[in-house]
């Protein structure tokens, strides 16, 4: 390996390194209880060098939640192309997004479950934003497949598309901060919620 590639690899590393320590701080303490010099602190590292991969801690918020984002689409991606039954490709989308989520408990939080209002209002996530929607199309394109394909009746396909993300989102956000809630066995009670709402919107047979 040459010194250029060594220096990108060691650039690289040390950008990951100071994504993992902000989500684990914005996790523990919130975000506005943050600051660059406390993430700085954790990694040994002088705020000015964080300074040098990321503009604020908006920044680095926007690409801690774009990597969740990218990751998440990536494997929807992967799950779409494997799929030919669109009413199967949509159950196994939602299903892998609620096993994604609990897999990856601190990245769901950050980008799905911590306050943001405090930095709403700022012209910022832009990046979180698009792959956020990017991600959520994979829903949308599914809903609309089974519609076609009549699979679903001629239901709204943004409405319908929403309301099952609320659903999903919902089970996982509880399992994530209610672990030790007494829940039935985890995969049946991924499978009923699954059962229950995707049967709502069904064909009726003619």
């Amino acid at each position: 390996m040459g010194v250029q590639e060594r220096r990108a690899r060691e650039k690289q590393e040390l950008r990951q390194e100071i994504l993992d320590a902000a989500r684990d701080l914005f996790v523990r303490e919130g975000f506005e209880n943050v600051s660059m010099r406390k993430i700085a602190e954790k990694i040994e590292y002088s705020p000015t060098t964080i300074y040098l991969y990321f503009e604020d801690k908006s920044d680095l918020l926007d690409c801690i939640c774009e990597e969740t984002f990218a990751k998440l689409d990536r494997k929807l991606t992967a799950l779409g192309a494997s799929s030919s039954n669109p009413l199967d490709g949509l159950r196994r989308g939602l299903r892998a997004y609620i096993e994604f989520g609990l897999k990856h408990p601190n990245d769901y939080r950050v980008s799905f479950l911590m306050d943001l209002n405090p930095v709403a209002d700022q012209d910022c996530f832009q990046r979180c934003r698009a792959m956020g929607q990017k991600t959520f199309d994979h829903v949308r394109q599914s809903v609309l497949q089974c519609v076609e394909a009549r699979l679903f009746r001629p239901v709204p396909i943004e409405a319908t598309s929403q309301a099952l993300w609320a659903a999903v989102h919902g089970l996982t956000a509880l399992l994530i901060v209610r672990p030790n809630h007494p829940w039935v066995e985890r995969s049946l009670l991924i499978d009923t919620l699954l059962d229950g709402i995707l049967g709502g919107f069904r064909q009726a047979p003619a």
